[in-house]
């Protein structure tokens, strides 16, 4: 198929997690079968020690890694050395063969998903942008069913809090959360072509090439230099390049001078332009900030999770892979708050039982082998935190499972020391094995209570939940009464951020400054010097029948992009003896059209048939499509077969006779004789009402009903005619 120019197939690429290599095919060259079996045997033996050997050095690379991020953090002299060895060790894995990855044929699949337009590149006619994709009929429709799916499986189950919160977001709240400062690199531009790249990098390899070329020269001034590489000033960075002489390795063109680069897209809220904001690059702030509505929403009632399926942004520098480096994306995300020492969840056990596939830090870095594990015993033996993160993973995979995403295909890495925000608890990540090897398409985070904290700071607001205790209990309350006529003379235009430092002091830190304002008469705060007599410290003791908090927050964030290749893939398959015939294995529950309407032939006795049934299936919510071209049969099954509709109905000749018509299994290609008036709950059965129900299968929900090839040869005039691809009902006697 041509594109426009400017566009191409996505190639295939190794996503960067080392796992276990793929299983080698087993050759059996020898007929005799006891000769097949020791060739088996040897050669499955043989499989493992490669794959054992690949595992572990995936692990050794994995943990040098590790420490080598390590290294770079505090400027260690060992660095170089480390990093030779990482190289090292990552040739050696090279060598062994490439990273496990899905076996697809990437050129029919990418061509199948632009020609039945499941995904195609925005403004394709005008040269269309990288990382934007537009989603056609049958690609908006399993997207929106998979989001159907995710709502009812969490939201409805759970019982969440369901919000939709603008994706303009201002400039303070991105602040606030850490994401201006953690979206921002240092880039630079090519003068002539505009090309973008990461200015630290430029340097750390202009630095390795400059050493190749001069090998006699004392290493360690330069290596210190590639070692802070990330953490130049601008001007210092544009300083280190021209040293250098660091150009565009593309062109060999000059560079602008360094400027930072966030990966969060900036706009300006309102015509003055003075209200800075961006498009959010996730959806979860929108909740934090609501949280103090929601718990009063909620009655106070704890624990709860609230939910939210929306739009993020960023402005990626190299979008690539299709659905899974885009600028523009679908999130569905949850924020389930609980009390920081109570996770335990009151659902547990439904779930505890569930088995996961677990890939966690220890094998990381130790065997490089994962775990099969049930939820239970996972959080028994502490290698899942606690009982509500847990909770989610199980929900999580079930939930994969019900849209169809293959059990064998899925597994939780968690996160490295090294990877980890400083203030995470634990964290976990879904990972689907795909063609461009396993990608992270669901994060499972245990965030603390940072991001309520870190609002309520920045806001002076209380986000706290209050809880009610089985006995009141005695406590000590320690709080400060200030002078403020005296913190005023002293102060003037400070006194407010003086009294606003006073009242971020813990009680610990209140009977410090008390100690201190005792022994020497004055004491700091924060950059101020107050004296005794400014501030009086008080000690009470007080009977409390509950206790406030700050909830700790469990965060299960999906990439609903990403879940949708990964389902394509998934799905894809070609027919066995006829591989240009592809078709889409979805499960029937999300199917972007759950049933096609055919006509055997362009016949005039074959449309009120046609109009009853399409009539009945609207009636009954039921996504279908009619295909009356005058095409054989077999070739709209063939079309109907690559956009997965599971099930198509035919009209024949003896649909005029008796009012049924064939049923076909779209896997099996079986048919059934299935009365009109019998197809909407017979679909219901066999798709289910909702994309989150469980799909009955053919077999089962086909028994009442007569198969085709079982019919009597002649029929009421009619004739059974045979084809590769199906069975009808034809005139026994030609029509003239």
């Amino acid at each position: 198929m041509m594109l426009s120019k400017g566009l191409h197939y996505a190639k295939t690429a190794k996503f960067n997690v080392i796992d276990v290599g793929q299983k080698a095919v087993v050759q059996v060259p020898l007929p005799q079968q006891q000769q097949q079996q020791k060739s088996i045997v040897s050669s499955t033996t043989a499989m493992n020690s490669e794959e054992d050997n690949f595992a572990e050095l995936s692990a050794a690379v994995t943990k040098q890694a590790s420490l080598v991020k390590e290294l770079k953090k505090t400027g260690s002299e060992r660095l170089a050395e480390e990093e030779k060895k990482l190289k090292e060790l990552r040739e050696k894995l090279v060598a062994l063969g490439p990273a496990e990855s899905l076996e697809l044929n990437r050129k029919v699949f990418d061509e199948t998903l632009i020609r039945r337009m499941f995904v195609v590149p925005s403004f394709e006619i005008h040269g269309g942008t990288s990382g934007l994709f537009d989603m056609g009929p049958p690609g908006a429709a399993l997207k929106g069913n998979v989001v159907d799916a995710w709502r009812r499986h969490f939201v409805l189950e759970e019982k969440m809090l369901e919000m939709e919160c603008t994706c303009l977001t201002p400039e303070i709240v991105l602040k606030t959360s850490g994401h201006v400062d953690r979206f921002t690199d240092l880039m630079v531009k090519d003068v002539d072509t505009g090309d973008c790249y990461r200015a630290d990098k430029l340097l750390e390899d202009a630095i390795d090439a400059y050493l190749e070329k001069h090998p006699n020269v004392d290493q360690d001034e330069h290596r210190r230099i590639q070692r802070q590489a990330d953490a130049f000033a601008p001007l210092e960075l544009d300083d280190m390049l021209k040293k250098y002489n660091v150009k565009a390795p593309a062109t060999g063109n000059d560079l602008t001078q360094s400027f930072a680069f966030n990966l969060m897209f900036e706009t300006k809220i309102g015509p003055s332009g003075a209200n800075k904001g961006f498009l959010r690059p996730e959806t979860a702030q929108g909740l934090f900030v609501n949280f103090k509505r929601l718990l009063e929403y909620n009655s106070g009632k704890m624990p709860f999770a609230a939910a939210q399926i929306g739009l993020g942004f960023r402005n990626e520098i190299a979008p690539k892979n299709g659905l899974l480096r885009v600028r523009e994306f679908t999130m569905a995300e949850i924020e389930h708050f609980v009390h920081p020492e109570e996770k335990d969840h009151p659902k547990f056990l439904i779930i505890a039982d569930t088995s996961m596939v677990l890939f966690d830090r220890d094998a990381q870095m130790g065997s490089g082998k994962t775990m099969c594990i049930s939820a239970g015993d996972a959080v028994t033996k502490k290698i899942i935190n606690n009982q509500t993160l847990a909770y989610f993973m199980a929900r999580t995979q079930l939930f994969a499972e019900k849209i169809g995403l293959a059990t064998n295909k899925l597994r939780f890495r968690q996160h490295l020391k090294t990877e980890m925000a400083h203030y995470a608890a634990d964290c976990w990540d879904l990972e689907v094995l795909t063609a461009y090897g396993w990608i992270e398409c669901v994060g499972h985070a245990d965030r603390a209570c940072y991001d309520l904290k870190v609002h309520a700071k920045a806001t002076n607001t209380v986000n706290e939940a209050q809880k009610l205790l089985d006995q009141p209990k005695e406590v000590t309350c320690i709080e400060f009464v200030p002078n403020r006529k005296l913190i005023g003379q002293s102060f003037k235009a400070d006194q407010v951020q003086v009294h606003a430092l006073l009242e971020e002091f813990s009680q610990d830190q209140l009977l410090k400054l008390d100690e201190e304002l005792e022994q020497h008469g004055k004491a700091a705060v924060g950059k101020f010097e107050i004296s005794r007599d400014m501030i009086q410290i008080k000690t009470s003791k007080k009977k409390v029948e509950s206790e406030k908090y700050v909830p700790s927050v469990i965060e299960p964030s999906f990439g609903i992009g990403r879940l949708v290749h990964a389902l394509l893939e998934h799905s894809f398959s070609q027919r066995e003896g006829d591989e240009q015939r592809v078709v889409m294995r979805f499960k029937p529950n999300v199917a972007p059209v759950k049933c096609t309407i055919l006509n055997l032939q362009s016949n005039a006795i074959f449309i009120p048939f046609v109009a009853k049934i399409e009539n009945l299936l609207t009636a009954a919510s039921i996504a279908h499509k009619t295909d009356t071209s005058g095409q054989s049969v077999g070739r709209r099954y063939a079309r109907a077969d690559e956009i997965g509709v599971p099930y198509g109905v035919t009209i024949d000749f003896q649909t005029v006779n008796d009012d049924s018509v064939t049923l076909r299994d779209r896997d099996s290609m079986a048919q059934v004789r299935v009365p009109i008036s019998a197809i909407p709950d017979l679909l219901y059965t066999l798709c289910g009402r909702h994309a989150s129900d469980q799909p009955t299968p053919w077999t089962q929900a086909t028994q009442a009903f007569p198969k085709v090839d079982e019919q009597p040869a002649i029929k009421n005039g009619t004739m059974l005619d045979h084809t590769p691809r199906a069975t009808f009902s034809r005139p026994a006697k030609p029509i003239l």
